[in-house]
């Protein structure tokens, strides 16, 4: 046969998607994969029943339905702090994925660098190898997830068109302070370079932790690409509707990328999906509530157990720390993987690798997510227990 790509070889198939798949194999409770399994708000899923029947069913215009720009410039100018052009400084795309991916290929030629903090969403990896660029990684430093401003210069020092930013970020849950979003903010500026935010757990940042869209500090819209999805706000990942905003130089460049790799988003999704982007801002405090519950419920589960956890400032994960059971003779050289995967089997649990996020030599961390209802977490805390009895002295009725 032909060879293929040399892209191909440079990274795996998802692990998160892969775990989920391992884990709808024996029946776990899946706390890899990260979507909730409740409904969409009711509102959104009664216009979808009108869609349906009424429609759109055609395309719509590739960049996204007209409707659909402007209630995401309504909203997205209020958190960015201008008004936002509905049709020179947004692409809709399917899914915030997509609108990364787009985002770096309309930035980077082959041979670009990109700087990526680590831990980071899988994705960013491939992202920046599919579009011929040389990913840099920057460590976030644990417990508190700190970076060396002084690495990110030299970054931009050696060359890196862009920054990858997601805040709050996927698996850590750091939210990035204004001063640090400032101080980036200027390099970026002083290196005259992009910076790529994948913003996507805007709404889930827990007090005192705010969050700040990079593109609305002094300077940067003009040298931010906005990432955004409505999946995790609406609890709809399975409409696969996301959108990119910047200054039009780079929107009307996307829209060209945007247009030959998915032609454009679901017409009638689209159409439903506005009715949501249009909720007063009661919905969004609710959401956050809600949220902060399941978090306090599930890391107090956890203590509980005594399993060793960060304390997310915002996203739906948490990082629960395995050296302790790798440590025992029955795990003895097992990697993070084989340890999800012993777990999935054996605990009935299905949770994420950590090195799976880390360009760095991590084997001792795992991630869980709990946007799930209320009996799939008393469920899944119920399974856990388990682990706890593998370790003398610390067995503990959940």
């Amino acid at each position: 046969m032909p060879e293929l790509s040399d892209r191909v070889a440079t990274f795996t198939d998802s692990v998160i998607r892969r775990m989920t798949r391992i884990s709808n194999r024996y029946g776990a409770v899946n706390l890899s994969q990260g979507f909730p399994d409740f409904d969409p708000p009711k509102e959104i899923t009664d216009a979808l029943a009108r869609a349906a029947k009424e429609g759109p069913h055609q395309y719509s215009i590739t960049f996204g339905a007209q409707n659909f720009r402007e209630v995401v410039a309504e909203k997205q100018g209020k958190a960015i702090g201008r008004a936002i052009d509905p049709d020179k400084e947004i692409v809709v795309t399917c899914g915030s994925t997509e609108a990364m991916m787009c985002a770096m290929m309309t930035i980077c030629n082959p041979g670009d660098r990109v700087m990526v903090f680590s831990p980071f969403y899988e994705n960013y990896g491939a992202d920046a190898v599919l579009s011929g660029a040389k990913p840099i990684y920057i460590p976030l430093v644990p417990p508190d997830y700190h970076f060396d401003l002084n690495q990110v210069e030299q970054g931009f020092r050696d060359g890196a068109k862009a920054l990858i930013l997601c805040n709050p970020s996927n698996p850590c849950g750091k939210v990035f302070t204004r001063d640090e979003l400032l101080a980036i903010g200027r390099l970026a500026l002083k290196y005259d370079a992009f910076v790529v935010t994948d913003e996507v757990y805007e709404h889930l940042v827990y007090a005192p932790a705010k969050h700040i869209c990079l593109a609305s500090l002094p300077g940067m819209f003009d040298h931010t690409i906005t990432c955004n999805s409505l999946s995790k706000t609406y609890s709809i990942t399975g409409w696969r509707l996301g959108y990119l905003i910047g200054p039009e130089r780079v929107v009307e460049a996307a829209k060209k990328v945007h247009d030959f790799l998915t032609v454009g988003a679901a017409a009638p999704l689209q159409e439903a999906a506005v009715v949501g982007l249009r909720f007063p801002e009661q919905y969004y405090q609710d959401l956050l509530a809600l949220y902060t519950r399941k978090r306090d419920y599930f890391l107090a589960g956890l203590d509980k157990i005594g399993l060793k956890h960060n304390v997310p400032a915002g996203t739906y994960f948490v990082l629960v720390d395995i050296q302790e059971f790798l440590d025992l003779p029955q795990f003895r050289g097992y990697t993070d993987l084989e340890f999800c995967e012993w777990m999935i089997r054996n605990i009935g649990v299905a949770a994420v690798p950590g090195s799976s996020f880390f360009k760095e030599d991590v084997n001792h961390l795992i991630r869980f997510h709990f946007a799930r209802r209320q009996e799939a977490l008393d469920e899944a805390l119920k399974r856990l227990q388990k682990l706890a009895e593998l370790l003398p002295g610390k067995s503990t009725s959940c």
